[in-house]
């Protein structure tokens, strides 16, 4: 399992496309909104350039884990590289926990170039702040990259790059990660895991600590999406 973590990460930091869309495109994002937004403003209880620092991180940490391992699953499943490795002494479940973690690895580029342009910017965050920012975020993508899986094995691959890029943009659309989501929305919004992730970030601000709901919320939604993952590795496995 170590050496297919491995090759998949080597494989995705090699893919020019992804070193683009999910770690270039958020940082230039987060140049855009802070300028749009006015830096001196509030966004969400945090100071806006901190607010889209850690929006931005999230959205380029989810679309990493998102379309780097659904599409990837849905490629090998159709090529047969999926049915070629369930004849090896490679488990199922090793399988899947190693997609998971491969694509959450990956996640870390994203998260720490916008961290980078974020204190260029202005952002102050003391040394412990920083690091408990980017742990929170990098632990919180092992969520999304078990959707990815999930999704991956769940969609046909022919329609699996629509149906990521849908839910990719829902999640991100009503989870703040374009403008803060308050009043009746929010409500809502807290069944949405994006949302309860960009929660992480609240810590920073003085007096507050770190939002225990959506580190639940996640975990939550990290047990259901991985059992979702497992049940149709199964069911594809069943079918081979």
């Amino acid at each position: 399992m170590t050496t297919l973590i491995k090759l998949e990460i080597l494989r995705t930091l090699r893919n020019r496309r992804y070193l683009f869309f999910t770690v270039v495109y958020p940082a230039l994002m987060y140049v855009f909104f802070i300028n749009a937004y006015g830096s001196g403003n509030q966004a969400g209880g945090l100071p806006v350039k901190t607010y889209f620092m850690v929006s931005m991180a999230t959205f380029g940490a989810v679309g990493a884990v998102l379309s780097g391992s659904a599409q990837r699953i849905s490629l090998e499943r159709k090529s047969g590289w999926v049915r070629q490795l369930r004849l090896t002494a490679l488990p199922g479940r090793a399988y899947t926990v190693g997609k998971i973690a491969s694509t959450a690895v990956t996640t870390l580029p994203a998260i720490l170039v916008v961290f980078v342009v974020g204190a260029t910017q202005g952002v102050s965050l003391s040394a412990p702040q920083w690091i408990g920012l980017a742990a929170a975020l990098w632990l919180g993508s092992f969520v999304f990259a078990a959707l990815g899986v999930a999704l991956g094995y769940a969609a046909a691959p022919d329609a699996v790059q629509p149906i990521v890029m849908i839910t990719y943009m829902a999640m991100a659309l009503l989870g703040g990660t374009w403008f803060p989501v308050s009043g009746s929305l929010e409500k809502f919004a807290r069944f949405n895991p994006v949302f309860l992730y960009n929660k992480l970030a609240t810590f920073t601000q003085p007096g507050h600590s770190l939002d225990l709901v959506a580190v639940a919320g996640l975990a939550a939604f990290f047990a259901v999406f991985t059992a979702a993952a497992a049940a149709l590795y199964r069911r594809d496995t069943r079918r081979a």
